[in-house]
């Protein structure tokens, strides 16, 4: 059974969706079968794979309304190994449709279920708020990654998610773990992201990946072309540090061999 990691963070602009796409993507790369499920209405994990959300006619929305087999929908993308289960613009009506059903939270957890032997890895990749949607990503999740921008705001609302997933954890999914926090948007020019990088490990010590995904411009051009940051430019700094992510997430759920000095891949060159 492959294991299912929500990527979730209700404030925006975090990197969420740029680490769901590139860890999934990564993960793929090292020969795990992974599929991206884009839990998001704004569909920018569909797009950023390569497809264009408005050529979409079924998606996750109606797996989860329709009870609509999710095999039948899911896409291979142009990375090996990697699939995608996608997102329209409908999904925002989902929440509003969902509120009077039976086990309202537990709708996506049997649409992962169904598919969940066929792939190693699932990631989630959540929308920017605490709604059902996320309420459910979390339900079927195993684990969760949070992103944290290392900018002035970083703890702005962390809290808050944390307290969300505890209630999750309490009443709902007693087995979700936080795989980590994930720390983004690095600037190693800047003394406020050293500060931040600091303050959050001092908060919350060994939940912190040691990967640190720093600012990129490849990263930030990939998905204007549809593709993953490794497609796009596999020497990149951000494909590195996306790459390392999976190495570490492979080395947590003891699923790989490599000793501590293969652990991280080095950067060749500087950006």
């Amino acid at each position: 059974m492959g294991k299912t990691i929500a990527i979730a963070n209700q404030k925006g602009g975090v990197g969420k969706t740029t680490t769901a796409i590139n860890l999934a993507a990564s993960l793929a790369v090292l020969e795990h079968r992974t599929l991206l499920i884009d839990a998001d209405p704004q569909a920018n994990a569909t797009s950023g794979v390569g497809f264009d959300p408005k050529n979409i006619k079924t998606s996750i929305y109606e797996c989860i309304i329709d009870d609509i087999d999710p095999r039948n929908i899911i896409l291979d993308t142009a990375t090996p190994n990697l699939f995608l289960l996608p997102a329209h613009i409908d999904l925002v009506g989902a929440e509003i449709e969902m509120i009077n059903l039976p086990n309202r939270e537990r709708m996506m957890k049997s649409v992962i279920e169904k598919v969940k032997g066929d792939y190693d890895f699932i990631i989630i990749d959540c929308s920017p708020s605490l709604g059902l949607i996320t309420v459910n990503s979390l339900t079927a999740a195993d684990s969760v990654i949070v992103p944290v921008q290392c900018e002035y705001f970083a703890l702005e609302g962390l809290g808050k998610l944390l307290n969300t997933i505890k209630i999750v954890q309490t009443r709902l999914n007693p087995k979700l773990d936080i795989e980590g926090i994930l720390l983004t948007m690095f600037d190693s020019r800047l003394r406020l992201s050293k500060q931040v990088v600091e303050e959050v490990k001092t908060h919350f010590q060994q939940m912190v990946f040691d990967t640190i995904i720093t600012r990129n411009t490849r990263l930030s051009e990939a998905p204007s072309f549809g593709e993953t940051v490794i497609m796009h430019d596999a020497t990149s700094t951000g494909a590195v540090n996306y790459l390392n992510l999976a190495r570490e997430v492979l080395q947590k759920n003891k699923m790989t061999s490599l000793s501590d000095e293969e652990k991280n891949i080095e950067l060749n060159e500087n950006e």
